[in-house]
């Protein structure tokens, strides 16, 4: 299992979707990406995506408006 990060941060929906699926597919099984984030929408639209995927997903507060997604590929 490795860790990677992706820095989204100052970028606006849909551009850290997009940089996310576009990541994931680049990962193995039992990978873990920690996508950075500042934007609201982004939030809602990358862990709803990751879910649907069937990955594990966290949501974790950074900071007032910054956030890091957690997202294991575990298929």
């Amino acid at each position: 299992m490795q860790e990677y990060e992706l820095d989204c941060m100052g970028e606006a929906c849909p551009v850290p979707l997009i940089k996310t699926q576009k990541k994931m597919e680049e990962l193995a099984v039992g990978d873990v990406l920690v996508v950075h984030i500042d934007h609201s929408c982004a939030v809602k639209n990358v862990p709803e995506w990751a879910r649907t995927q069937g990955y594990n997903v966290e949501i974790e507060d950074v900071d007032d408006g910054e956030w890091d997604i957690v997202i294991e590929k575990n298929k």
